[in-house]
């Protein structure tokens, strides 16, 4: 029997989302697709999970899509795999736990995509992104999507039209990452900062993570008036009365989840 090609596990309240395919550079496969699908549909539904860590087996992250499946693949079949990658996406951006990418190595096309989706980036000195479509004549459109959206409009340019990858150093610096650790303490260092974040109440976390994406794309007042019916929603919460009642008393909140 085949390995599965997506792992999942729970740590202390973490849910642990491994790209299990590594003699394939994790490639975003429609299989890999669809059981990365799944398995975040199940940690949506899944109250004992606060944060998640996804991350890949091996030295490479993601290589993107599988090219030998999309050279295969007919009109109507391409446009079903891009669509189902969307989807994926856009799970992981809806997800209502925060989601911490873990990228220890090549994140391209695709695989840059995902990371850059990821609410959250900690990266190994060893890692590298790119997005090399247009090497290939197949311009990074739906990577731009997730990637402009990180980084800078002239950066962000620069990755899409020269395809060059940049170090995790240059990736931190426009804001692509986080934190750049060194490898052997990537993982180390990426659990210690999901714990700290999983220590929070868990409707909180998925209350702010939500307003935080609604909120993005509104025009500033617009922004407020959403954001202001947030706050007073938030505040009646038995999490928040409980969290303000232990800040006033200095001792730690028991929270609800």
């Amino acid at each position: 029997m085949e390995n599965p090609v997506v792992l999942f596990e729970v740590r202390q309240r973490v849910g642990v989302v491994t790209l299990n395919h590594p003699e394939k550079r994790n490639a975003l496969s429609r299989t890999m697709l669809e059981n990365l699908r799944s398995t975040l549909a199940r940690i949506s539904e899944d109250r004992q999970v606060k944060v998640v860590v996804l991350r890949a087996a091996g030295t490479v992250f993601s290589s993107g899509h599988d090219l030998k499946e999309l050279a295969a693949a007919d009109e109507s079949t391409a446009a079903a795999i891009f669509s189902l990658c969307t989807e994926v996406m856009e799970a992981v951006r809806k997800l209502p736990q925060p989601v911490i990418g873990m990228i220890q190595g090549l994140a391209t096309a695709a695989g840059c995509q995902l990371a850059a989706t990821c609410d959250l980036v900690m990266a190994s000195e060893t890692a590298y992104f790119a997005t090399p479509g247009v090497k290939i004549g197949l311009f990074c459109t739906t990577p731009s999507v997730a990637l402009c959206r990180a980084v800078p409009t002239k950066k962000s340019l620069e990755m899409l039209f020269t395809g060059n990858p940049i170090s995790a150093q240059e990736a931190e610096q426009v804001g692509l990452v986080n934190h750049v650790v060194a490898p052997d303490q990537l993982e180390a260092e990426t659990f210690k900062l999901a714990y700290q974040i999983a220590a929070s109440s868990a409707h909180t976390l998925r209350l702010g993570k939500q307003a935080f994406y609604q909120q993005l794309p509104l025009e500033r007042s617009a922004a407020y008036a959403y954001a202001q019916q947030c706050m007073v929603e938030n505040l009646a919460a038995p999490d928040a009365k409980e969290g303000i009642q232990a800040f006033l008393a200095k001792r730690p909140p028991q929270w609800q989840d």
